[in-house]
């Protein structure tokens, strides 16, 4: 007898991903799921941190899927290996700094190399023609099987049929009828077929967890690009995008200003890399500054501190100013005024 085949699941945690997975474990194919860490797709971590949206549930939405699905889940680090895709996309961004073509290019390929290392037969992605305007549409989906390597054995069962036949479907390890047929960005058939596999809860679709894609966001890393000369990143300074304002009075220093109890918690665990302020006979936020600042700055610093703080229309403020080595000096300042700080400063 033939052995079992195996098939590799791409697992966002989206909906589409779950749904895609389910179709092929329903024909009795033997499938795990793989999701990418890149830093990016973290979609549970400001929810984690500020108390808006608390009603959320708290979750690493590719895991939860896994467990409602049945199967193993594999997560793998390409912090590192996904720069080259970010920093130098082949074929460009999106609306903002999304390389949404090179990155399923990219996590395609990721998963082509692991099914030979595994031993497994195919792949499966949450694919649906017609979705998303870069790497969703008829004439792409040719480009990423050819250029991720996968070729015929990635299968994208959503839309398997408006596709030519793959690998699975012409040697029968799959039923191709009892693939689907989706097309566009109408989710009322992925809502069918979640009546049909019964599920009760699932992530809801809200143009993916990726951060690269909000406008914000893409604004405070070219910002970081800029200040410091160079395309590049560390996995610390893209979660600290995800938190607090972003103030650039000056090209030399930034201030990252918490808006909350949970993100002064966050922020505190990096003090010792940054010069910090917070005030000190009120309360207020933690303030990390990010860069090297004259004594000017500092001052206009602890201003804009006070200027955050329940100290804001008092004649003065104390704030302190700790050093990246501990040392801390106490200063007075006269908080910033709402109409001194221009919208221009805001990232």
């Amino acid at each position: 007898m033939n052995p079992p085949k195996k098939a590799l699941a791409l697992i966002s945690g989206g909906l589409d991903s779950m749904l895609a997975a389910k179709t092929v474990i329903e024909q009795g194919i033997h499938v795990e799921g793989i999701n990418f860490f890149t830093g990016f797709c973290v979609e549970g971590h400001t929810h984690a941190i500020r108390a808006k949206g608390q009603n959320k549930p708290k979750r690493n939405n590719a895991l939860w899927v896994a467990e409602q699905l049945g199967i193993k889940l594999h997560i793998v680090d390409v912090i590192e290996a996904y720069k080259k895709v970010l920093i130098n996309p082949k074929h460009g961004y999106g609306a903002h700094l999304n390389p949404c073509l090179d990155c399923k290019i990219f996590m395609v390929n990721q998963a082509k190399q692991w099914i030979v290392e595994n031993h497994f037969d195919f792949i499966i992605t949450g694919e649906v023609i017609g979705q998303r305007p870069m790497s969703q549409r008829r004439n792409t989906m040719p480009i990423i099987a050819e250029k991720s390597g996968a070729e015929d054995r990635l299968l994208r069962p959503l839309c398997a049929k408006n596709l030519p036949e793959t690998l699975p479907e012409r040697e029968g390890w799959v039923d191709r009828e009892k693939l689907h047929s989706i097309t566009g960005r109408s989710r009322k058939p992925q809502m069918a077929l979640v009546e049909q596999f019964g599920f009760s809860d699932y992530a809801q679709p809200a143009g993916g967890c990726c951060f690269l894609v909000d406008k914000t966001y893409s604004a405070k890393l070219v910002d970081l690009w800029q200040a410091q000369g160079r395309k590049d990143y560390e996995l610390d300074d893209i979660m600290l995008l995800k938190v607090g304002r972003h103030i650039r009075p000056a090209s030399n220093f930034k201030l990252i200003v918490s808006r909350e109890d949970g993100e002064n918690r966050f922020l505190a665990g990096y003090k010792k890399a940054f010069i910090h302020l917070s005030v000190t006979d009120h309360n207020g936020p933690l303030v990390l500054l990010d860069g090297e600042p004259s004594a000017e700055d500092l001052h206009l610093a602890a201003r804009i501190t006070a200027r955050f703080s329940q100290g804001r229309a008092a004649a003065h403020v104390d704030v302190a100013i700790t050093d990246k080595d501990g040392l801390e000096r106490v200063i007075s300042v006269i908080p910033l005024p709402q109409e001194a700080l221009p919208k221009a400063w805001y990232i």
